[in-house]
């Protein structure tokens, strides 16, 4: 049997930030990754320059989908879950200013140690004093050609001392996923075999699991992800799954003005929700919910609500703001709409 590559709930559904997966989570993640490429070649306080070649689809609508801020921040090492949102232009305006950025390999290193891919204890000053010269105007280059493999491409280089140089390319396939060129070359590593007590590779399998054991879809999906963690990861994670959710529609739905991007759309949640919730009284999203249910609900109510939650997480998404990837961003505001739903109107 064909080995089968193990895909959890968390690889589905990843908080991150906005307005793009592909285009601004993918390169994010992808700078973590060179970090972490950095750190194993152990070249972390040789670097003296970073260089990022954007080709495709990343080139040409990268700065609209903020991709130049998003690897600036991962080559800074931010987390992409939960680095403060209104750090993001402060830091950004500086790196911009100074033409340096400061190589923070804390979760580079901690990401590695707890794959058991490296047994390397660093100082707290070895991994988050390695200033570089980063001058994005430059250090980011933007082409119109495109690579073969894939059309989110990006190659990084570091200057390293002696005249050396340390080179990679990542390819940003979509839902915040980024692989390299061992792909393209047949030579990609299959890092996590299955070992699901239901290894799925289609559909009418997971139908065939549930008649033959009378457990439900989410039932089966439940033990496999017992395979790669504890019931208490697995309630950690989704309560910060659902947070995050729930924050995402608070935000949108109390945001109002102009949204970025120089197209001058207006915000609309803002003024959805405020002729739906009326006068009710709350002070923070848990009030919310019950004040949501304590308004009067009819079925036009109901419809105008679901799309309110949904327009408030794509006009937080629009704002590099941080929302769950479900799959995508594109779509994240469906899944969040259809839980509030049955949460506060069901």
């Amino acid at each position: 049997m064909k080995p089968i590559e193990s895909i959890s709930v968390f690889d589905m559904l990843k908080i991150g930030v906005g307005p793009s997966s592909s285009h601004t989570l993918g390169p994010w993640r992808a700078g973590l990754q060179f970090l972490k490429l950095i750190l194993n070649k152990k070249a972390e306080t040789k670097v003296l320059r970073i260089r990022v070649d954007l080709y495709g689809s990343l080139s040409l609508t990268g700065k609209g989908h903020a991709t130049d801020i998003a690897l600036m921040m991962g080559l800074s090492g931010a987390d992409p879950v939960t680095y403060p949102i209104d750090q993001i232009a402060p830091e950004v305006s500086r790196i911009k200013a100074e033409k340096n950025i400061q190589l923070d390999f804390t979760m580079a290193l901690h990401e590695l140690q707890a794959a058991g891919l490296t047994q390397r204890t660093l100082s707290p000053e070895e991994v988050s004093s390695h200033k570089i010269i980063f001058d994005p105007a430059t250090d980011i280059v933007f082409h119109r050609s495109f690579l073969d493999f894939h059309p989110n491409g990006m190659c990084f280089t570091a200057e390293l001392q002696a005249g050396k140089t340390l080179e990679q390319t990542y390819y940003s396939i979509g839902g915040g996923f980024v692989v390299t060129q061992e792909r393209k070359r047949g030579k990609r590593k299959i890092e996590a075999l299955s070992h699901f007590s239901y290894p799925i590779q289609k559909g009418t399998e997971l139908l065939e699991y549930c008649a033959a054991t009378g457990l439900k879809v989410s039932e089966i999906v439940l033990a496999n992800e017992r395979s790669l963690r504890s019931d208490q990861e697995i309630n950690d994670g989704l309560d910060q799954i659902w947070a995050t959710m729930l924050d995402s529609m608070y935000v949108g739905c109390h945001t109002e003005g102009i949204l970025p991007g120089g197209l001058n759309v207006v915000r609309r949640a803002y003024d959805t929700h405020k002729s739906l919730i009326g006068q009710t009284p709350y002070n923070d999203p848990v009030e919310w919910i019950k004040a949501i249910r304590s308004t009067e609900v009819k079925f036009r109510q109901i419809l105008k609500w679901v799309s309110c939650f949904a327009l408030a997480v794509n006009e937080v998404n629009a704002s590099l703001g941080r929302i769950v990837t479900a799959p995508t961003n594109g779509s994240a505001g469906v899944i969040p709409a259809v839980m509030m739903y049955y949460m506060v109107i069901e």
